[in-house]
């Protein structure tokens, strides 16, 4: 599954400081191989170079 700018995600990282936050993606860019890295705003900071297998989507709540 990829991800588009301003998808609601949550990042899955135990090396990151906001593994388990959810977030926005902000920004979306493609590696020379072509995959796709994102950047990830939290409510307080941001995770940059987040590879599309770190995030799940967030389910919505309709």
């Amino acid at each position: 599954m990829s991800f588009e700018k301003e998808d609601e995600v949550v990042l899955h990282d135990k090396h990151s400081e906001y593994d388990g936050e959810s977030g926005q993606i902000t920004q979306v860019m493609e590696t020379m191989f072509g995959d796709a890295t994102y950047t990830v705003s939290f409510e307080d900071g941001q995770e940059t170079g987040v590879p599309e297998g770190s995030l799940e989507a967030v389910e919505d709540e309709e």
